[in-house]
């Protein structure tokens, strides 16, 4: 028990009515920081007020905060006295906000260390943070870790591998040679700052830890649900996790969330071990998120593809325009923003593509849309189709040219004999169409086997030149180059890439050979 007069005058402290005496009050509490855990979350609205420009208004939430401090002054830590012949353990986190440790050993906490980043550490990347919460442990304990063996536990499992990465900023080189000072054991990956509670993993264990009040960051409510924080304890049964995150990635209302994205969304509502592991596993086996997206090549020359979109929704300017339509170069992202109004037929949009775009940078040789109803209209298809212009995605063509409702007539609906697959059937064709041959169907015995890649351990390899597609010349401010459009090995044609000439005589001299040999024959 702590003596109620020692501590009458904390208790009586009265609430701060100017700045200097929010200062002293941080004063007193500051200096017996390392017996508050997670201090600088619980000071900072009050250490807010001390910031330059900052009008002092006394809210409620610095209130609770004055309150709290003066609840954790005025009562007896559950300490241990170090013992210097043991081994120490050191818990590490980091935030956006601050600084956390906790020094323990044999399970029992010896002291808290917390403070908040400075204004230049809130750019650090994650890795730094981590790092940097190592260092300030190692700093502030020195006394008790330097001589002795210790071992270091972070969340952040990039720091296991600290002492082995070849490439170093400055910034990690000096704190690395600090940590060499240390004995340090091994740096262990854990879970989160719960250091006596990081390896219970069922319920009945939990409860058990609160009975005994080894638990603070746990509770258990009237209905005999656990809560961790303001967070529902899950149990540890395989049905109940696939639930949720079945409800959490596969319905409509989620539409498949990444699996950083998806973990911050339950991590507000749920816990249980191993969560953020078991949103990372659930997503990479998800079957829609693996399936194979087909990204837009990359063009060759500037102004050679181009996309093109609406901005909608504006407020009416003086000339009667409520919308911008954006053009954008897919190389060089240079971009025209062309004023427009909603009403704007097909017709008049060409002739606005013509003046403000076609002659600047001539004609493209594809457009990336979004399909809408003015890309589609008649007037803007037959202009496309009078400068040979490919519209992407590629428009269908008709077998037969006809309307659409004489097309059953002339193709017919088939019946499906059986189902193959996903998307393929079988189909019972009419005798006009049975002198299909048969190597025009694929048959897997006679596709050629594909040819293995020498793959290095940086998961690349060395790609060879199949042929020459063609040439073309460049001109530059003080030259012409000769370019090769050139088709590689294990690539389509689709994927060729321009390459100077001079480069590709010097390193693949062979190539021209076959290339003149096929121009002649």
């Amino acid at each position: 028990m702590v003596d109620p007069s020692k501590i009458s005058s904390v208790m009586d402290w009265k609430v701060p009515e100017v700045m200097k005496e929010v200062r002293g009050f941080l004063g007193l509490a500051g200096y017996y920081r390392r017996f508050i855990e997670s201090f600088f979350k619980i000071a900072k609205p009050m250490t807010s007020l001390l910031e330059k420009g900052v009008p002092f208004i006394w809210t409620k939430e610095r209130q609770a905060a004055f309150d709290e401090l003066k609840k954790r002054l005025t009562t007896a830590p559950v300490l241990t006295l170090p013992d210097l012949t043991k081994n120490f353990t050191v818990y590490c986190d980091a935030s956006k906000e601050g600084l956390g440790c906790v020094l323990m050993q044999e399970g029992k906490v010896i002291a808290y260390a917390s403070r908040q980043l400075r204004k230049h550490e809130v750019n650090y990347p994650t890795h730094d943070l981590e790092l940097a919460a190592v260092v300030h442990a190692l700093k502030i304990w020195r006394h008790y870790l330097f001589g002795n063996r210790c071992e270091i536990y972070t969340d952040h499992k990039s720091l296991k591998y600290i002492f082995t990465q070849n490439e170093l900023n400055m910034r990690q080189r000096r704190w690395l040679e600090l940590i060499k000072d240390y004995d340090l054991e091994n740096i262990t990956i854990h879970g989160k700052l719960i250091c006596p509670l990081s390896y219970v993993q069922n319920l009945r264990e939990i409860r058990e830890q609160i009975k005994v009040g080894k638990a603070p960051h746990f509770r258990e409510d009237e209905q005999g649900t656990v809560w961790y924080k303001n967070r529902i304890c899950v149990p540890d049964v395989d049905s109940i996790k696939k639930l949720i995150l079945s409800e959490a990635h596969d319905t409509a209302y989620s539409i498949h969330l990444g699996s950083t994205k998806m973990y911050h969304d339950l991590k507000e509502r749920f816990w249980w071990y191993g969560m953020k592991r078991a949103v990372a596993e659930y997503v990479a086996v998800c079957d829609t998120c693996q399936r194979l997206l087909q990204p837009l090549n990359i063009p060759e020359w500037k102004w050679e593809e181009i996309s093109m979109d609406f901005i909608v929704g504006l407020p009416r300017t003086q000339k009667c325009y409520n919308s911008i339509w954006v053009v954008v170069d897919r190389l060089t992202k240079v971009a025209h923003f062309i004023p427009v109004n909603t009403t704007y037929s097909g017709a008049r949009l060409a002739e606005l593509y013509i003046s403000r775009i076609v002659c600047l940078h001539s004609v493209p040789k594809r457009i990336i849309s979004d399909r809408g109803s003015q890309f589609t209209s008649r007037f803007w298809e037959q202009l496309h189709d009078f400068v040979y212009l490919k519209v992407s995605p590629m428009k269908g063509i008709g077998r037969f040219n006809m309307k659409g409702k004489l097309a059953p007539r002339y193709i017919s609906p088939f019946k499906i004999v059986e189902r193959k697959g996903e998307v393929a059937y079988k189909l019972e064709l009419p005798s006009n169409l049975s002198g299909i041959h048969d190597k025009c169907l694929r048959v897997p015995e006679e596709q050629a086997p594909l040819e293995g890649l020498d793959v290095q351990e940086d998961l690349t390899y060395t790609q060879h030149p199949v042929k020459i597609l063609e040439t073309s010349k460049r001109v530059t401010r003080n030259r012409r180059v000769k370019m090769c459009r050139v088709q590689w090995k294990h690539h389509s044609e689709d994927e060729a890439t321009w390459e100077r000439e001079e480069e590709l005589r010097a390193t693949y001299p062979g190539l021209f050979a076959s290339h003149l040999r096929e121009s002649r024959g």
